[in-house]
This record gives structure tokens, C-alpha cells and sequence, in this order.
């Protein structure tokens, strides 16, 4: 059987902020724009069976952030990792594709990265949809423990405990089947290529700095909400409800700000596309139409 056209994946790379980003492109130049934006550990990989099921719908492009997939980051580049510079690059990097209108997906980090791409440009923003993608302090579950006890004493004892703790294969397993009713369903290909490309020289030392940094993006959640609140673009609002590091609570504040916000919570964990890809992508076209 041969794949439609529309729905193959391309896979491509641009220069955007002295950075070579690497991303999924599928569906007409022609169709309404979705940005996928990924978080942490993974990769535009995360949306590979989400990708074919809009593509008849949407222009689907899905970036990998610095420090994650296969974007490269030249050394002469001497790039500082924060959340602040990831979102510099993917302005760079909607830029150089010349997307002037398009709708969010926001998975994790790629929240606090796209949201401040929103706040720059809220004009371009023509809808959104956050996966397990955080903007308010109730959403911050008990997982996040560690990293907290790092942000209020940077110490190198502090950072090497959270690096021990996160940064390896069994970690990133747990991410992945936390929650998950049918463990099954989840391809053991997702969180083994994302330990594989965690183990590359010098990326534990830029999830570090990530994880200290993202300290900030709670500063800029009144900013994120203030978003919402002024431009309530359709919003789909669609979550894993087993997931130890973004809660329930997190999904239903959206609702404080734009009133019409859709909200769902589903029974799965933190990576919900892994076993509801079919599903999300049905209500994404049913909400964002």
C-alpha cells in the first residue's frame, strides 16, 4: 500500500540562530500550520504516529530543541542552555520557514518554550493544545521534588543527585510507563532512543543547566496566563491524569483564563500520545476546527 503523499513525513534541516534544527515536516504547505514542540527527553520523535493522522488537516512541522534529537549545535556557537534561548532559536527557527500563522501543540517543555514564542507574537497564534504542557503553580506534582531542593541550593552534591537520579535509562523508562494501564502499547524504541541520545559527550551537563533554568519559567507563568486570558485562541487542553510531574490540577486552571478552554484528562500517564495518539489527534481536529 502506498503511503499518501500528504501524510509522509519529511525529514529536513534548517539554520536558524547559528543552529542546525532538525524536523518532521508532513501535510500541504497549503493546510492551517500546527508547531510541535516536544519535551523532555525526547524529541520531534514523540510525534511520529501523531504526524500521519493530521497531515490530511494540517501543515505539520515538529522541531527538536537544542540539546535534544538531532538538532546540532555547532561548538563555536558556545550556546547557553535556558529556556530563554531555546525559545530565541525557535524564533529563529519559525523564521527561517517563514511561518507567519500557525496553532501550538505543547508537550512538556515545549510548553514554556512556545508559550514565550505566543507572548512575542500572539498575533500568529491561531490556536492551541496543551499536552501535559504546564503554565500554572497547582500543575507542579511531588515528582518534582529533587529539582526543586536543586533550585533552592545549587550545589554540585545537589546536581550530581538529580543527574544520578533522572538522567539514565531506567528514569526515562519510568517517565514513560508511569501511569500507563496497558504498558504494552508503549514502544520500548521511545524511551530507549531517548537514553541513547542523553548518553552523546557533554548533554547530561545541558539537561542540568535545563533543569536549573526552568526556575524561571515559573516567573513567567502570569505572563503565559495573561496569554490565554487576552486572546483565548481554541484550546484544547489534554492531559495524561497519572502523571507524576504534571497533575490534573495544572490541566483545569486553563480554564480560570479562557473560560472556553476544552479539558480532558485521560487515563494514561506522562507521554499520553504513546497510547492515545489516535484519540488526540481525532479531538485536535474536532476542537481547532
Amino acid at each position: 500500500m502506498n503511503t499518501p503523499a500528504s501524510s509522509a513525513i519529511r525529514y529536513q534541516f534548517v539554520e536558524a540562530d547559528g543552529v542546525r534544527v532538525f524536523y518532521r515536516e508532513a501535510g500541504s504547505p497549503g493546510l492551517p500550520v500546527l508547531l510541535l514542540l516536544h519535551g523532555f527527553p525526547s524529541s520531534s520523535h514523540q510525534f511520529r504516529e501523531l504526524i500521519p493522522l493530521l497531515a490530511e488537516r494540517f501543515h505539520l512541522i515538529a522541531p527538536d530543541l537544542p540539546g535534544f534529537g538531532f538538532t546540532e549545535v555547532p561548538a563555536e556557537r558556545d550556546y547557553r542552555y535556558s529556556f530563554d534561548a531555546l525559545a530565541q532559536t525557535l524564533g529563529a527557527f519559525v523564521d527561517a520557514l517563514g511561518l507567519r500563522r500557525y496553532a501550538l501543540y505543547v508537550f512538556d517543555y515545549g510548553a514554556p518554550t512556545g508559550l514565550r514564542l505566543a507572548v512575542e507574537h500572539p498575533e500568529r497564534v491561531t490556536g492551541f493544545v496543551s499536552q501535559n504542557g504546564n503554565a500554572y503553580l497547582e500543575g507542579l506534582g511531588d515528582a518534582w521534588a529533587p529539582i526543586r531542593t536543586y533550585w533552592d541550593e545549587p550545589s554540585a552534591a545537589n546536581r550530581k543527585a538529580v543527574g544520578d537520579a533522572v538522567l539514565n535509562l531506567e528514569a526515562t523508562r519510568w517517565q514513560y510507563l508511569h501511569g500507563v494501564a496497558d504498558p504494552t502499547r508503549v514502544a520500548p524504541e521511545s524511551y530507549t532512543l531517548d537514553a541513547l541520545l542523553m548518553e552523546r559527550p557533554g548533554n547530561k551537563e545541558i539537561q542540568l543547566d535545563l533543569f536549573l533554568d526552568y526556575a524561571n519559567n515559573l516567573k513567567r507563568y502570569p505572563q503565559f496566563q495573561a496569554f490565554f486570558r487576552e486572546t483565548r485562541v481554541p484550546s484544547l487542553i489534554i492531559w495524561g491524569k497519572h502523571d507524576p510531574f504534571f497533575i490534573p490540577p495544572g490541566a483545569e486552571a486553563f480554564k480560570r483564563d479562557n473560560p472556553d478552554a476544552v479539558v480532558e484528562l485521560l487515563d494514561t500517564g506522562h507521554f499520553a500520545l504513546e497510547t492515545h495518539a489516535a484519540y488526540i489527534a481525532r479531538r485536535i481536529g474536532e476542537v481547532l476546527a
